[in-house]
């Protein structure tokens, strides 16, 4: 196995890094209590490392009342004590950058939790209130919603305070100090009230936070719901139609970003947003020089395996960053969505959170052998690709039994939709051991399935047909192909082929035949074996050196 490499030190790394998001609560259990935590993941650095990743994005690990996975965030300067202190963070932090690893953390502007000392002092009446939007109901008793608009996990987007009968309302400066009876806005779930971005506090002390994590080492900082904060002051009824919307992609939210642009620069850091819009000219104005350096790109995500809507995607991506210079990312799951050998066995390829049900039937050979073949896809685009914990193992997403499903999206839709905990379920490390080697004395947060040790990190690590074999192979060669342009080549239907810098080819065959093989002068990875003659079989992706090709194959690869 080859040694970790050092951290890169040109100022561009995130431009083409492989970047691995842990979701701490089903990472590793450092402590036994059924929990993932920092611990844990301290342990496993020098897995991470032996993947061969440049960066660890964290999901939240604040201190949270964990009513949606830790986005319901009560204090951003506190670990939550399920995950360990903020001492152990900041040697996690320095750890993995020994190990050539940078951090990309989690910030949430747009809400904090219902437990987070703002709004607690605002339900008891102080001038915290401010910070959110607390408006009285419509109707004669105020009994109805200030508005129309819906919450993202389903239902209406307010919840209202139980009134308060015994105590009139005494006049403050933004209204009655007792907002009993007042409704507050919440996209989300009702535990996670929105905050109000036009009041300068709220930015103020957003720019503190990042602050207080740059100062500890962190790399970057990963936007959740990057779109959403800046809500319309007058808090209108959504009518759909042209004009601004009044809580999606608000004009007045660039002025927010540019200003902690600033401030990561004066640290080398760099952002990441979760910015969900159709509209391409809107999503690249996130992306100009002086606002976030990069953002995810869903399409590719939640596209479907059909290789003419693949190379659509791709194109339009790669066109819409083009204009303001910035990298494409690269994401087949994450921690919302459902898992892609799964998501690829089924079908309907494509993922929609609309379309989730209980019960979809779901063939995993196909899926696994098209996820083998998205991989080598994906890390062979230019770009910044997002590695998801546990894709690098093959893992299928759980149906996760109705009485253990935590998510709120499940309660919220009425017990209709599963939710996104089956793409949650902790990892496994070691075949023989409890929990399958998770590290719990107790039972995990969110129960294994049985066939769980099946896909344990020690049955696949000397395995050369194991899909992390596949990974660390992948990932090891891509800087192979360098950070210049794609371009695509002539191919039959239902083939991908494209070229990247030094004469390295990567072919994706999506058709339902057999597809010959170009002129090449090696293969240099392929994410299946070939059929007699060279010949690339359906759902089989190669990366091929062209005869002009100038490389050679880094010393230390896995086998």
């Amino acid at each position: 196995m080859g040694q970790p490499t050092p951290a890169r030190s040109d100022d561009d790394w995130w431009r083409s890094a492989v970047i691995h998001q842990v979701y701490v609560r089903s990472f590793a259990d450092g402590d036994g209590d059924g929990t993932g935590d920092l611990a844990g993941v301290r342990a496993r650095l020098p897995y991470l490392a032996e993947l061969g990743v440049d960066a660890l994005w964290f999901n939240p690990w604040y201190l949270s009342p964990m009513k949606d996975g830790g986005y319901d965030v009560a204090d951003y300067r506190t670990v939550d004590p399920a995950f360990g202190t903020l001492a152990e963070a900041e040697k996690l932090i320095a750890e993995a950058r020994e190990l050539g690893i940078r951090t990309i953390i989690d910030i949430v502007p747009n809400h904090v939790s219902d437990q987070h000392a703002w709004f607690r002092a605002a339900l008891a009446g102080g001038p915290e209130r401010d910070l959110f939007h607390f408006r009285p109901g419509r109707g004669e008793h105020g009994e109805l919603p200030p508005n129309n608009w819906t919450s993202e996990f389903g239902g209406p987007a307010w919840t209202r305070l139980p009134v308060s009968p015994h105590r009139p309302p005494g006049e403050g400066p933004s209204g009655p100090v007792d907002s009993g009876g007042d409704w507050y806005l919440h996209l989300f779930a009702p535990e996670q009230p929105d905050l109000n971005w036009a009041h300068p506090a709220v930015r103020q002390e957003h720019e503190d936070i990042l602050r207080f994590w740059f100062e500890r080492g962190v790399a970057g900082v990963r936007i959740d719901s990057a779109a959403l904060p800046a809500k319309d002051p007058l808090l209108p009824d959504l009518v759909e139609g042209p004009g601004p919307h009044p809580y999606v992609d608000r004009d007045e939210l660039h002025d927010v970003y540019r200003a902690w642009r600033a401030i990561a620069d004066e640290y080398d850091a760099v952002f990441v947003g979760e910015v969900w819009l159709p509209d391409a000219e809107r999503f690249a104005r996130y992306l100009r020089p002086d606002e976030l350096h990069t953002a995810f790109n869903f399409s590719f995500m939640t596209c479907p395996w059909d290789a003419a809507r693949l190379r659509t995607s791709i194109d339009e991506t790669l066109a819409e960053h083009a204009p303001v210079g910035a990298p494409a990312t690269w994401v087949l799951c994450n921690h919302d969505v459902t898992r892609t050998v799964t998501r690829y066995g089924r079908a309907d390829t494509g993922f929609d959170f609309a379309a989730k049900t209980f019960g979809t039937p779901t063939d995993l050979a196909l899926g696994t052998r098209r996820a083998r073949a998205a991989a080598l896809l994906s890390l062979a685009l230019p770009g910044t690709v997002y590695l998801y914990q546990g894709e690098e193992l093959g893992l299928p997403e759980v149906e996760v039994a109705r009485e253990h499903i935590q998510d709120p999206m499940h309660a919220r839709s009425g017990g209709t939709d599963p939710g996104r905990d089956g793409c949650r379920v902790p990892l496994p490390w070691a075949a023989k051991e409890p929990y399958a080697g998770f590290g719990s004395r107790e039972t995990p947060w969110l129960p294994q399935p049985d066939h769980w040790a099946a896909y344990a990190v020690d049955r696949q690590q000397d395995d050369p047909g194991s899909m992390l074999t596949l990974y660390r192979r992948a990932i090891r060669l891509r800087p192979a192909f360098g950070t210049g342009p794609l371009t695509w080549l002539p191919a039959p239907d239902g083939v991908l082929a494209f070229e990247r810098a030094d004469g390295l080819r990567c072919l994706v065959n999506l058709a339902d035949t057999p597809a010959d093989l170009p002129e090449h002068a090696g293969i240099l990875l392929a994410s299946g074996p070939l059929d007699p003659g060279n010949r690339l079989p359906r759902d089989t992706a190669v990366w091929l050196r062209t005869p002009a090709a100038r490389f050679s194959e880094p010393e230390g690869n896995p086998s």
